[in-house]
This record gives structure tokens, sequence and C-alpha cells, in this order.
């Protein structure tokens, strides 16, 4: 690697650090110019990308780190007057006809290459589980990750990857989420409140005033929560606070392993469960949300997709006639998988135990129980995006230690 001579290393337009990578060679392109490392690897820069890069001169703000140009004052006079590899390997550019003068750092360039400027970067890769790969949820000490970004590394990336981690030994008093939830990023309100409250009664009867069935002592089959949004909640962190109740045990399903099995085996179902929309209506008192989508719903995007699945909400088939017979046929099985045993995990939480889990993917339930006792869990939700930012945060500063590991 050549040494760095300039005085000042160039700035970037994040506030991230980057190892040199110094470029081998330049030549212009189409509409831009083509870099290339040692190695092989090239990156096509379009000159109007490369002007909205410029740190500082109308281009990225020094402060924010934020683009200033507006698109529309892109014009064809921007062109690309002169270019030239610093001693370091930076590329820098000459503007043509204002004689702007750019340097850009050869390592950030280098990361675009690689690929960790998109949204999966530094992310772990999901993977499928059944209840025969695994066992048991991983878990995590509450202290440590309140207190070292290397365990709460760990939470995260069991989250992202298997979409589920219990937290233990936590403390048990009310409110205690809070403090958990200050570690990765808002909490996201709904009409159960910023911080709600689980109380199971047994003996509840079906016409006693509640707003969910989870505050009954009924069964809870395999569901995922608030399908009646445009975007159901990321994630979700239930406190267990006294658990003293006879039955009532946890129960955990992947929904990435029943959409692989439903492709695999069932295709036709899988079809139907994601194009055939359903009318998802939350029925409490004074409120009225409600959303219309598919129970497998990929929301336009790739990757595992969000399932919308619980039947208390579920209130209207949206699709013509024709059509129910066989989108209840699919549902039916698609529940029935859910609750297999090689499919799903069941456990009981004990008191000072969060069961953290990815709302969107990991259906989770409740047996009935069986007798008297008390359980009292705190729950709330995290959206998705803020998992996703403080995983990326923490990951990069694992592997900008001295000792780090793979969030894979």
């Amino acid at each position: 690697m050549r040494e760095r001579v300039d005085a000042v290393e160039p700035l970037v337009p994040d506030f991230y650090h980057y190892d040199d990578a110094p470029i081998a060679d330049v030549r212009v392109g189409d509409d831009g110019l083509i870099l290339e490392w040692p190695d092989g690897q090239t990156l096509s820069c379009h000159r109007f990308w490369l002007r909205e890069n410029t740190l500082g001169y109308g281009g990225i703000d020094l402060a924010t780190r934020e683009g200033l140009m507006d698109p529309a004052e892109l014009s064809d006079s921007m062109q690309i007057g002169s270019f030239a590899l610093t001693p370091a390997g930076d590329l820098t550019i000459v503007w043509a006809p204002d004689g702007v003068e750019s340097v850009y750092h050869s390592g950030w360039l280098r990361h675009v290459v690689e690929g960790q400027h998109l949204p999966q970067s530094w992310l772990p890769a999901p993977e499928a589980w059944t209840a025969q790969t695994l066992t048991s949820p991983p878990r995590c000490q509450a202290t440590a990750v309140l207190e070292d970004d290397g365990a709460l590394c760990d939470l995260l990336n069991h989250l992202l990857r298997v979409g589920v981690c219990v937290v233990e030994r936590a403390p048990t008093e009310p409110g205690f989420l809070n403090e958990l939830a200050a570690r990765i990023g808002p909490v996201r309100d709904s009409n159960f409140g910023l911080l709600w409250d689980v109380k199971a009664d047994v003996n509840l009867a079906g016409d006693a005033k509640t707003n969910t069935t989870a505050n009954t002592g009924l069964r809870l089959g395999p569901h995922t929560d608030l399908p009646t949004r445009e975007i159901p909640p990321g994630f979700q962190f239930l406190h267990c606070l006294i658990n003293e109740a006879d039955g009532g045990e946890s129960t955990l399903t992947d929904g990435a392993a029943l959409v692989e099995e439903l492709k695999a085996t069932h295709p036709r179902d899988y079809e139907i469960l994601s194009t055939r929309r359903w009318v998802f209506f939350n029925r409490g008192p004074g409120i009225d949300h409600r959303f219309s989508a598919p129970v497998i719903d990929t929301l336009g995007g790739e990757g595992i997709p969000t399932i919308r699945a619980f039947y208390p909400v579920r209130a209207f088939p949206d699709m013509p006639d024709a059509e129910v017979a066989d989108a209840y046929a699919a549902l039916r099985r698609f529940h029935e998988l859910a609750d297999e045993p090689r499919f799903e995990l069941t456990f009981r939480l004990g008191s000072g135990e969060i069961m953290c889990f990815d709302n969107r993917r990991v259906m989770h339930g409740r047996k009935a129980f069986s007798g008297s006792g008390q359980r009292h869990l705190q729950g709330v939700y995290i959206d998705r995006d803020e998992i996703l930012s403080r995983a990326r945060a923490v990951n990069r500063g694992r592997a900008a230690s001295p000792i780090s590991s793979s969030p894979h």
C-alpha cells in the first residue's frame, strides 16, 4: 500500500473511518469515470453522483454530511474538467466550468464496490429454523446488554439472524423495558400505549371488558401483532414480571420456515396466501384500525415477508367470492403448519426474562392456562428500522475493535 503523503486525509460523506484502499487506475467511462483497484475490482461513477458527493461546494454539507444539491440544479454544463490519482491513491477531480476541486477517499469508494453501502450491509443474514434446528432461543444477560456494546451486538444479531432472543436475569420492576429499549432506539406507540401490560386472568369471562384476547386465560395460537397496521411493529419485547400461573407456556414459530415449507410442498397455497387479501380490523372501543393485505405480505420487497396472522382481528375476505373457499383452505394449512411440533418451540417464560422477537417474522403464542395464579408481562414495540440502525452501528464498532468477529 502506498503511504499517505497528504498533510490532511480527505473527508468522506459520512461519519465513519475508512482504511486506505489505493486506486490503481482511473479512466473515462460512460458519462463518468471507471475506477480500478489492484485486484481488478472496478467501480463505475456517474459524474452527477460524483458531483453530489463533493465535500462542500454545494455537494455534501460538512456539518451534517447530508447532500445539499437539489436535483433540479444538475446541469449538462457540469463536466469533469480533469482527473487524477493522488500519491495515496485517492481520486481528485477538477470540475468545469467552475473549477471546484473534489477529493474522494479511496477507502470510501472501495466500500461501495464491496456493497457496504447497501441496506443489508453490516447485518447478519437471516436463517430459517424449526424446533429441531433451534431447540431453544439464544440467550443474553440483561446487565451485559445494558453495559456492554458487545453483548448488545449479540442480542441484535440474534434477533436479525433467527428472529428471537431471551434476555435473562432482568429486574422484575415495572418499566425496566424502557431502560433496555433506550439502548436501541425509541419505542413505537400504539393504541395500547408506549409500555403496555399483559395481565392474564384465567377467570375473565368472554363478556368482561378488555381490549385484547391476550388479557384472558384463553389459548393464543401462533400469531403476529397488529396486522391491522400498514406497517406492523417490527420487533416486540415481552418482559415477564410475575409468572405463577399453571399453564400459559410461550410458543414461537418461525414464519420464514413456514414460507420455505409452503413454497416447497404447497406452492399453490403459498401463491394464495401471498396474493389474496383479508381485512384486518381492530374492533376496540373508540378506535378503528383496519388494513387489507395478504397473510404472507411481501410489502413489495424481497427477503422474509411480513406475516399477518392474528386471527382475532382477521375479519373479512377482500377478494372475489369465487376465491374465498381456496383462501380458507390455504389459511387452514398455514395455521396447521404453524402449530405443528416440528415448527413450534414451547417453553416457560420465567420472572426476570424478556422474550424479544421479530414481530413481522416470528409468530408467538401461548398455551391456555390450566389453573389459578398470577402472570404479568409488560411489552414494548420497537420498529425494525431502529433495530437495523443500531445493529449496523454496533457491528461496525465491533469490526473496528482490535478483537472482533463477523455479524454472521
